[in-house]
């Protein structure tokens, strides 16, 4: 499998992804996020950047992990992050929002993209 598209619970500044399980609540199983993501050469993530104004992208996940370091590409309602090498770096960020207003929500460690573009 060349790519697979998931949302996201957490996302870690390594790439680390939880998205199967909230401790405390009832859950039918795992389905197959583990599998999609070990199978994929690419892995995007997409998800809302805060769960009711709290960061979800830490520099370790707190939630149980579905992968390490499998993602490649997350993508929120405020900003697109890369990850290549161990680093997280921010490529774009939406229009409506400020570079103060996404470091203000994002608890990971991340580098900014000297060419940073707007979406």
């Amino acid at each position: 499998m060349d790519c697979s598209i998931l949302g996201g619970m957490e996302v870690a500044s390594n790439g680390d992804l939880a998205n199967w399980i909230i401790p405390g609540k009832l859950v039918k199983g795992m389905g197959g996020a583990m599998d999609l993501v070990s199978g994929a050469k690419k892995v995007i993530i997409t998800m809302e950047h805060t769960a009711r104004g709290k960061a979800k992208i830490f520099d370790q996940c707190r939630l149980p992990v579905t992968g390490k370091g499998v993602v490649d590409l997350l993508i929120t309602d405020m900003a697109v992050f890369e990850f290549k090498d161990g680093k997280m770096t921010l490529i774009e960020i939406a229009e409506d929002t400020t570079l103060d207003a996404v470091k203000d929500v994002t608890e990971a460690t991340f580098e900014v993209a000297a060419d940073l573009k707007r979406f």
